[in-house]
């Protein structure tokens, strides 16, 4: 038993080192992220890649022989390693991929969300308020690269119960919390309908692991 899981382990490992050596700078990493209610009720009306959940996304960027993590999570827009950003799931990451006729854009996007570095987090999620969730983070990113033309979807933002007139419990209380208003309804993007663009391919899974 204990050589079955130590095989186990080492393929695990193995097959993160390789998914992680074809890992390209511009690189979107989408994560279904153990974050409780909150992280529930973004995947119950949202509907990813193939029908999977994602909660949290960022994206690649190589300096030296480090693989960071472009994202904004925690209190503001940070580089984190790639080995620290896949610890926010137990499950495999997505890797998106822009197409190739958009690839010009890659270089300009990095450069701006490089120059958000310590942009506060988005607590709110509303779009265009001076702060930045992951996936507004993005969408700015190639936004900006594309002239300052859209390049994502902005959806209307749904924080109600499906099928219901009913907002989550989860996120009555957070805004409450907060003391904003719930903004249900104001254009804004998530993880899984970015996921699901006509704007990139799916590379693969990269299974968690260090």
């Amino acid at each position: 038993m204990k050589q079955f899981l130590l095989l186990f382990l080492l393929s695990l490992s193995s097959a993160f080192a390789q998914q992680k050596a074809q890992l390209l700078d511009g690189d979107m990493l989408f994560q279904d992220m153990d974050c409780g209610p909150l992280c529930d009720a973004i995947e119950a009306v949202t509907e990813g890649y193939k029908g999977n959940d994602f909660s949290h996304m960022g994206m690649v960027l190589h300096r030296n022989d480090t693989i960071y993590i472009i994202e904004a999570a925690g209190k503001a827009v940070r580089l984190s390693t790639l080995e620290k950003f896949s610890k926010n799931t137990r499950k495999p990451m997505l890797i998106g991929r822009l197409k190739k006729k958009y690839k010009k854009l890659i270089p300009d996007a990095i450069a701006f969300s490089l120059q958000q570095m310590g942009v506060p987090y988005d607590e709110e999620y509303v779009y265009n308020n001076g702060s930045y969730y992951c996936s507004e983070l993005i969408y700015d990113a190639f936004k900006a690269a594309n002239n300052n033309k859209p390049f994502f979807q902005l959806f209307p933002m749904i924080y109600k119960q499906p099928g219901t007139n009913d907002f989550f419990p989860a996120w009555t209380d957070y805004y409450k919390a907060i003391n904003k208003p719930i903004p249900e309804g104001q254009p804004g993007c998530n993880p899984g309908g970015m996921s699901t663009s006509d704007k990139i391919e799916i590379v693969s899974w990269l299974p968690v692991g260090s």
